[in-house]
Protein backbone atom coordinates (compact mmCIF):
# COMPACT_ATOMS: atom_id res chain seq x y z
CA UNK A 1 0.00 0.00 0.00
CA UNK A 2 1.22 3.30 -0.90
CA UNK A 3 0.96 4.69 2.82
CA UNK A 4 3.27 1.66 4.06
CA UNK A 5 6.04 2.78 1.57
CA UNK A 6 9.31 4.58 3.00
CA UNK A 7 9.92 7.75 3.03
CA UNK A 8 13.32 9.16 1.50
CA UNK A 9 16.13 8.83 4.07
CA UNK A 10 18.14 11.73 2.94
CA UNK A 11 17.15 14.80 1.02
CA UNK A 12 19.40 16.34 -1.74
CA UNK A 13 20.02 19.95 -1.22
CA UNK A 14 21.34 22.23 -3.57
CA UNK A 15 24.97 24.90 -3.72
CA UNK A 16 22.29 27.52 -3.13
CA UNK A 17 20.83 26.39 -0.33
CA UNK A 18 24.23 24.85 1.54
CA UNK A 19 26.67 27.57 -0.26
CA UNK A 20 28.81 24.45 -1.41
CA UNK A 21 29.70 25.17 -4.56
CA UNK A 22 32.66 23.62 -5.31
CA UNK A 23 33.82 21.96 -8.45
CA UNK A 24 36.77 19.57 -9.60
CA UNK A 25 36.91 20.30 -13.69
CA UNK A 26 39.12 18.90 -15.62
CA UNK A 27 41.03 19.77 -18.77
CA UNK A 28 41.97 17.35 -21.10
CA UNK A 29 44.12 17.74 -24.01
CA UNK A 30 46.46 15.98 -26.42
CA UNK A 31 49.18 15.46 -23.25
CA UNK A 32 46.85 15.47 -20.49
CA UNK A 33 44.17 12.59 -20.59
CA UNK A 34 43.14 8.99 -19.42
CA UNK A 35 45.20 7.35 -22.00
CA UNK A 36 48.31 8.93 -21.18
CA UNK A 37 47.76 9.12 -17.32
CA UNK A 38 45.33 6.61 -16.78
CA UNK A 39 43.98 7.15 -12.79
CA UNK A 40 43.09 10.68 -14.90
CA UNK A 41 39.50 10.54 -13.54
CA UNK A 42 39.91 8.73 -10.22
CA UNK A 43 38.74 12.52 -8.52
CA UNK A 44 39.95 14.25 -5.65
CA UNK A 45 39.36 13.87 -2.01
CA UNK A 46 36.71 14.97 0.49
CA UNK A 47 37.98 15.64 4.20
CA UNK A 48 35.24 16.33 6.92
CA UNK A 49 36.39 17.49 10.49
CA UNK A 50 35.83 20.17 12.90
CA UNK A 51 38.61 22.45 12.40
CA UNK A 52 37.72 25.28 14.93
CA UNK A 53 36.15 22.93 17.95
CA UNK A 54 32.93 24.79 17.68
CA UNK A 55 31.04 21.35 17.40
CA UNK A 56 30.22 21.91 14.03
CA UNK A 57 31.69 19.79 10.96
CA UNK A 58 33.91 21.41 8.63
CA UNK A 59 35.18 20.69 4.89
CA UNK A 60 37.74 20.58 2.65
CA UNK A 61 37.55 19.58 -1.05
CA UNK A 62 40.91 18.98 -2.86
CA UNK A 63 40.75 19.90 -7.21
CA UNK A 64 43.02 18.05 -9.31
CA UNK A 65 43.92 20.77 -11.34
CA UNK A 66 42.27 23.94 -9.61
CA UNK A 67 42.05 25.26 -6.77
CA UNK A 68 41.03 23.18 -2.90
CA UNK A 69 38.25 24.76 -1.04
CA UNK A 70 37.63 24.92 2.74
CA UNK A 71 34.17 25.19 3.96
CA UNK A 72 33.17 26.56 7.26
CA UNK A 73 30.23 24.99 8.54
CA UNK A 74 28.06 28.08 9.96
CA UNK A 75 24.85 25.83 11.79
CA UNK A 76 21.84 24.71 9.81
CA UNK A 77 23.87 23.33 6.94
CA UNK A 78 25.19 26.56 5.57
CA UNK A 79 28.71 26.79 4.81
CA UNK A 80 31.19 29.82 4.11
CA UNK A 81 34.47 29.52 1.66
CA UNK A 82 37.35 30.49 4.09
CA UNK A 83 39.92 29.09 1.91
CA UNK A 84 42.02 32.31 1.15
CA UNK A 85 41.89 33.92 4.56
CA UNK A 86 42.39 30.21 6.22
CA UNK A 87 45.89 30.30 5.31
CA UNK A 88 48.57 30.87 2.13
CA UNK A 89 48.85 28.09 0.09
CA UNK A 90 46.08 26.13 1.59
CA UNK A 91 44.17 26.52 -2.09
CA UNK A 92 46.92 23.92 -3.21
CA UNK A 93 49.70 24.41 -5.89
CA UNK A 94 47.93 25.42 -8.98
CA UNK A 95 48.24 23.16 -11.67
CA UNK A 96 49.84 20.21 -9.71
CA UNK A 97 47.57 17.15 -9.30
CA UNK A 98 46.19 16.99 -5.69
CA UNK A 99 44.06 13.82 -4.66
CA UNK A 100 43.60 12.88 -1.31
CA UNK A 101 42.59 14.52 1.92
CA UNK A 102 42.88 13.48 5.74
CA UNK A 103 41.94 15.30 8.49
CA UNK A 104 43.86 14.91 11.66
CA UNK A 105 45.88 16.13 14.70
CA UNK A 106 48.62 15.61 13.58
CA UNK A 107 51.06 17.72 16.35
CA UNK A 108 48.68 16.21 19.16
CA UNK A 109 47.63 20.28 19.99
CA UNK A 110 43.48 19.52 20.35
CA UNK A 111 43.44 21.46 17.15
CA UNK A 112 42.59 19.51 13.56
CA UNK A 113 45.04 19.30 10.46
CA UNK A 114 45.08 19.17 7.02
CA UNK A 115 47.16 16.78 4.94
CA UNK A 116 46.86 16.72 1.40
CA UNK A 117 47.83 13.98 -1.26
CA UNK A 118 49.44 14.84 -4.77
CA UNK A 119 50.35 12.45 -7.64
CA UNK A 120 50.08 12.88 -11.63
CA UNK A 121 52.81 12.87 -13.78
CA UNK A 122 56.10 15.06 -13.85
CA UNK A 123 58.99 15.52 -11.73
CA UNK A 124 58.91 14.67 -8.19
CA UNK A 125 58.67 18.26 -6.64
CA UNK A 126 55.33 18.98 -8.09
CA UNK A 127 53.87 15.55 -5.89
CA UNK A 128 55.30 16.42 -2.96
CA UNK A 129 52.39 16.47 -0.71
CA UNK A 130 51.74 19.38 1.84
CA UNK A 131 51.09 19.03 5.90
CA UNK A 132 48.47 22.63 6.94
CA UNK A 133 49.36 22.75 10.78
CA UNK A 134 45.91 24.51 11.99
CA UNK A 135 47.63 27.42 14.33
CA UNK A 136 43.59 28.70 16.26
CA UNK A 137 41.41 30.79 14.86
CA UNK A 138 40.34 28.81 11.58
CA UNK A 139 44.51 30.04 10.32
CA UNK A 140 46.70 27.02 8.63
CA UNK A 141 50.34 27.09 7.99
CA UNK A 142 52.24 24.87 5.64
CA UNK A 143 54.80 22.74 7.34
CA UNK A 144 54.79 19.19 5.63
CA UNK A 145 58.57 19.37 5.03
CA UNK A 146 59.17 20.41 8.87
CA UNK A 147 57.39 17.16 9.69
CA UNK A 148 59.45 14.82 7.40
CA UNK A 149 55.42 14.65 5.54
CA UNK A 150 56.21 15.67 2.12
CA UNK A 151 56.76 12.62 0.34
CA UNK A 152 57.18 13.18 -3.60
CA UNK A 153 55.61 9.58 -4.06
CA UNK A 154 52.41 8.98 -6.76
CA UNK A 155 50.17 9.38 -3.42
CA UNK A 156 46.56 8.40 -3.34
CA UNK A 157 45.84 9.44 0.72
CA UNK A 158 47.05 8.76 3.55
CA UNK A 159 45.66 8.06 7.02
CA UNK A 160 46.97 8.63 10.27
CA UNK A 161 46.39 6.32 13.10
CA UNK A 162 48.55 4.91 16.49
CA UNK A 163 50.06 1.77 15.16
CA UNK A 164 52.29 1.44 18.29
CA UNK A 165 49.84 2.76 20.58
CA UNK A 166 53.01 5.17 22.30
CA UNK A 167 49.87 7.68 21.91
CA UNK A 168 51.16 9.45 19.17
CA UNK A 169 49.26 9.46 15.62
CA UNK A 170 51.61 7.28 12.63
CA UNK A 171 50.94 7.48 9.10
CA UNK A 172 50.42 5.29 6.44
CA UNK A 173 50.91 6.86 3.03
CA UNK A 174 49.04 5.07 0.32
CA UNK A 175 50.66 5.37 -2.94
CA UNK A 176 50.35 4.00 -6.72
CA UNK A 177 52.46 3.07 -9.78
CA UNK A 178 52.14 5.06 -13.05
CA UNK A 179 54.05 2.50 -15.34
CA UNK A 180 51.72 -0.98 -16.29
CA UNK A 181 53.84 -3.97 -15.42
CA UNK A 182 53.65 -7.09 -18.03
CA UNK A 183 53.01 -10.33 -16.75
CA UNK A 184 56.57 -11.59 -18.00
CA UNK A 185 58.42 -8.91 -15.61
CA UNK A 186 56.28 -9.36 -12.51
CA UNK A 187 59.06 -11.30 -11.21
CA UNK A 188 61.33 -9.03 -11.05
CA UNK A 189 59.84 -6.39 -10.41
CA UNK A 190 58.68 -8.26 -6.92
CA UNK A 191 62.22 -8.24 -6.26
CA UNK A 192 62.40 -4.29 -6.75
CA UNK A 193 62.33 -1.64 -4.46
CA UNK A 194 59.99 1.68 -5.69
CA UNK A 195 60.37 4.98 -3.49
CA UNK A 196 57.58 7.09 -5.65
CA UNK A 197 55.29 3.67 -6.45
CA UNK A 198 55.40 1.67 -2.79
CA UNK A 199 52.99 2.17 -0.29
CA UNK A 200 55.28 4.06 3.05
CA UNK A 201 54.48 3.63 6.84
CA UNK A 202 56.05 7.14 8.66
CA UNK A 203 56.22 6.48 12.88
CA UNK A 204 55.91 9.93 14.53
CA UNK A 205 59.20 10.50 16.77
CA UNK A 206 58.63 13.43 18.93
CA UNK A 207 56.75 15.40 16.76
CA UNK A 208 59.01 14.16 13.27
CA UNK A 209 57.55 11.57 11.08
CA UNK A 210 60.25 8.86 9.58
CA UNK A 211 59.99 6.66 7.22
CA UNK A 212 60.19 3.14 8.91
CA UNK A 213 58.50 1.30 5.68
CA UNK A 214 61.08 -1.56 5.41
CA UNK A 215 61.87 -2.32 8.86
CA UNK A 216 58.19 -2.38 9.41
CA UNK A 217 57.79 -5.08 6.75
CA UNK A 218 56.12 -3.21 4.82
CA UNK A 219 56.39 -4.05 1.18
CA UNK A 220 58.22 -1.79 -1.48
CA UNK A 221 58.23 -2.99 -4.92
CA UNK A 222 56.48 -1.31 -7.74
CA UNK A 223 53.44 -3.48 -8.34
CA UNK A 224 51.38 -1.97 -5.72
CA UNK A 225 48.22 0.32 -7.29
CA UNK A 226 46.78 1.34 -4.22
CA UNK A 227 43.03 2.92 -4.73
CA UNK A 228 42.02 2.12 -1.10
CA UNK A 229 43.18 1.82 2.62
CA UNK A 230 41.49 0.99 5.82
CA UNK A 231 42.84 0.48 9.75
CA UNK A 232 40.88 -1.68 11.96
CA UNK A 233 41.76 -4.29 14.70
CA UNK A 234 41.01 -7.23 12.15
CA UNK A 235 41.89 -9.95 15.20
CA UNK A 236 41.05 -8.17 18.42
CA UNK A 237 44.62 -7.81 19.85
CA UNK A 238 44.52 -4.14 20.55
CA UNK A 239 46.78 -3.46 17.67
CA UNK A 240 45.55 -1.50 14.62
CA UNK A 241 46.27 -3.49 11.30
CA UNK A 242 45.82 -2.60 7.74
CA UNK A 243 43.83 -3.22 4.75
CA UNK A 244 45.41 -2.46 1.54
CA UNK A 245 43.54 -2.79 -2.02
CA UNK A 246 45.42 -3.00 -5.29
CA UNK A 247 44.02 -2.41 -8.38
CA UNK A 248 45.16 -4.95 -11.16
CA UNK A 249 47.26 -7.97 -10.46
CA UNK A 250 48.69 -7.62 -7.51
CA UNK A 251 46.73 -8.98 -4.48
CA UNK A 252 44.73 -6.70 -1.68
CA UNK A 253 47.55 -6.41 1.34
CA UNK A 254 46.47 -7.24 5.18
CA UNK A 255 49.17 -6.34 7.16
CA UNK A 256 49.01 -7.83 10.78
CA UNK A 257 50.59 -5.64 13.44
CA UNK A 258 52.87 -7.57 14.99
CA UNK A 259 53.43 -5.03 18.76
CA UNK A 260 56.85 -5.01 18.04
CA UNK A 261 56.88 -2.14 15.37
CA UNK A 262 56.20 -4.07 12.67
CA UNK A 263 53.43 -5.79 10.49
CA UNK A 264 53.18 -9.33 8.68
CA UNK A 265 51.13 -9.76 5.41
CA UNK A 266 48.60 -12.42 5.85
CA UNK A 267 45.94 -11.87 3.24
CA UNK A 268 46.79 -15.50 1.07
CA UNK A 269 46.10 -16.77 5.19
CA UNK A 270 43.06 -14.96 6.01
CA UNK A 271 41.25 -14.58 3.11
CA UNK A 272 40.15 -17.88 0.36
CA UNK A 273 39.96 -15.34 -2.62
CA UNK A 274 39.85 -11.29 -3.15
CA UNK A 275 38.80 -8.50 -5.66
CA UNK A 276 41.29 -8.32 -8.59
CA UNK A 277 40.84 -4.57 -9.54
CA UNK A 278 40.27 -3.41 -5.81
CA UNK A 279 39.14 0.07 -5.24
CA UNK A 280 37.75 0.93 -2.09
CA UNK A 281 37.21 -0.78 1.53
CA UNK A 282 35.63 -0.49 4.94
CA UNK A 283 35.85 -2.43 7.72
CA UNK A 284 32.80 -2.58 9.97
CA UNK A 285 30.82 -5.24 11.93
CA UNK A 286 28.00 -6.20 9.10
CA UNK A 287 26.53 -9.06 11.12
CA UNK A 288 26.42 -7.66 14.55
CA UNK A 289 28.46 -10.16 16.12
CA UNK A 290 31.36 -8.21 17.32
CA UNK A 291 33.93 -8.73 14.66
CA UNK A 292 35.40 -6.49 11.78
CA UNK A 293 33.99 -7.50 8.60
CA UNK A 294 35.43 -6.39 5.19
CA UNK A 295 33.75 -5.19 2.36
CA UNK A 296 36.15 -4.72 -1.15
CA UNK A 297 35.05 -3.17 -4.46
CA UNK A 298 35.60 -3.81 -8.19
CA UNK A 299 33.94 -3.40 -11.42
CA UNK A 300 31.94 -6.13 -12.57
CA UNK A 301 28.57 -4.80 -14.01
CA UNK A 302 25.19 -6.81 -13.18
CA UNK A 303 24.29 -7.03 -16.92
CA UNK A 304 25.44 -9.86 -19.48
CA UNK A 305 25.72 -7.46 -22.88
CA UNK A 306 28.24 -5.24 -20.31
CA UNK A 307 30.16 -7.70 -19.06
CA UNK A 308 31.13 -8.93 -22.60
CA UNK A 309 31.77 -5.11 -23.65
CA UNK A 310 34.33 -4.76 -21.40
CA UNK A 311 38.04 -5.24 -21.79
CA UNK A 312 38.66 -6.73 -18.33
CA UNK A 313 36.44 -10.03 -17.94
CA UNK A 314 38.14 -12.97 -16.54
CA UNK A 315 39.44 -16.03 -18.89
CA UNK A 316 41.08 -19.79 -17.82
CA UNK A 317 44.13 -18.15 -19.20
CA UNK A 318 45.28 -14.94 -17.37
CA UNK A 319 43.80 -16.51 -13.99
CA UNK A 320 46.18 -19.89 -14.40
CA UNK A 321 49.36 -16.95 -15.60
CA UNK A 322 47.83 -15.21 -12.20
CA UNK A 323 47.82 -18.58 -9.94
CA UNK A 324 51.64 -19.75 -11.28
CA UNK A 325 53.39 -16.34 -10.45
CA UNK A 326 52.03 -16.07 -6.91
CA UNK A 327 49.56 -13.64 -7.26
CA UNK A 328 46.79 -15.79 -5.55
CA UNK A 329 43.24 -16.05 -6.50
CA UNK A 330 41.13 -12.75 -7.64
CA UNK A 331 38.09 -12.29 -9.41
CA UNK A 332 36.83 -9.15 -10.86
CA UNK A 333 33.83 -8.24 -8.40
CA UNK A 334 33.02 -6.77 -5.10
CA UNK A 335 33.62 -9.30 -2.17
CA UNK A 336 31.99 -8.83 1.36
CA UNK A 337 34.10 -10.83 4.16
CA UNK A 338 33.06 -11.84 7.10
CA UNK A 339 35.17 -12.54 10.33
CA UNK A 340 34.61 -15.92 11.37
CA UNK A 341 37.08 -15.05 14.96
CA UNK A 342 39.55 -17.41 14.17
CA UNK A 343 41.84 -15.19 11.94
CA UNK A 344 40.11 -16.57 8.36
CA UNK A 345 37.34 -14.38 6.57
CA UNK A 346 34.15 -16.35 4.93
CA UNK A 347 33.05 -14.64 1.10
CA UNK A 348 29.36 -13.56 0.55
CA UNK A 349 29.67 -11.39 -1.22
CA UNK A 350 27.24 -13.19 -4.11
CA UNK A 351 24.86 -14.68 -1.13
CA UNK A 352 24.30 -10.79 0.06
CA UNK A 353 23.55 -9.54 -3.48
CA UNK A 354 26.16 -6.99 -3.37
CA UNK A 355 28.93 -8.28 -6.09
CA UNK A 356 28.10 -6.81 -8.98
CA UNK A 357 27.81 -2.89 -9.15
CA UNK A 358 29.65 -1.89 -12.22
CA UNK A 359 32.65 0.42 -11.85
CA UNK A 360 32.54 1.17 -7.80
CA UNK A 361 34.48 3.52 -5.65
CA UNK A 362 34.06 3.11 -2.32
CA UNK A 363 31.75 1.46 0.01
CA UNK A 364 30.48 3.38 2.85
CA UNK A 365 29.22 0.80 5.78
CA UNK A 366 26.49 2.22 8.18
CA UNK A 367 23.22 1.74 9.98
CA UNK A 368 21.31 4.77 7.97
CA UNK A 369 18.23 4.02 8.69
CA UNK A 370 18.79 3.59 12.35
CA UNK A 371 17.27 -0.52 12.48
CA UNK A 372 20.01 -1.90 14.06
CA UNK A 373 21.41 -3.36 10.85
CA UNK A 374 23.91 -2.09 9.01
CA UNK A 375 23.36 -1.09 5.13
CA UNK A 376 25.92 -0.62 2.39
CA UNK A 377 26.44 3.03 0.27
CA UNK A 378 28.59 1.96 -2.83
CA UNK A 379 30.07 5.27 -4.68
CA UNK A 380 29.74 4.61 -8.76
CA UNK A 381 30.61 6.06 -11.73
CA UNK A 382 33.58 6.39 -14.52
CA UNK A 383 33.67 9.77 -16.52
CA UNK A 384 34.64 7.94 -19.98
CA UNK A 385 34.21 3.80 -20.77
CA UNK A 386 37.84 3.15 -22.08
CA UNK A 387 37.66 -0.27 -21.42
CA UNK A 388 35.65 -0.45 -23.99
CA UNK A 389 36.58 -3.50 -26.40
CA UNK A 390 35.37 -1.41 -29.61
CA UNK A 391 37.62 1.45 -28.29
CA UNK A 392 40.32 -0.32 -27.38
CA UNK A 393 40.62 -2.48 -31.11
CA UNK A 394 40.53 1.53 -32.23
CA UNK A 395 43.25 2.37 -30.40
CA UNK A 396 45.21 -0.46 -30.92
CA UNK A 397 45.04 -0.50 -34.66
CA UNK A 398 45.93 3.89 -34.29
CA UNK A 399 49.12 2.49 -32.33
CA UNK A 400 49.63 -0.21 -34.88
CA UNK A 401 49.31 2.63 -37.51
CA UNK A 402 52.07 4.59 -35.84
CA UNK A 403 54.86 2.14 -35.97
Amino acid sequence: MRGNAQQPLFKLLTPDETSVKFRNDLIEDEKLNVLSYEYLYNGGGVAVGDINNDGLEDLFFTSNLGQNKLYLNLGNLKFKDITQQAGSGLAGRPGDWKTGVTMADVNGDGLLDIYVCYSGLGDNAKRRNQLFINKGNSKFVEMAKQYGLDDPGYSTQAVFFDYNNDGKLDMFLLNHNVKKISNLEFAQAKAETDELASNKLFENQDGHFVDVSKKAGIIQNPLTFGLGVAIADMNKDGLQDIYVTNDYNEPDYLYINNGNGTFTEDSKKCFKHLSQFSMGVDIADINNDGLPDMMTLDMLPPDNRRQKLLQLQENYESFELMLNQNLYKQYMRNMLQVNNGDGTFSEIGQLAGISNTDWSWCPLIADFDNDGYKDIFISNGYFRDYTNKDFLRYWGDYKLKKL
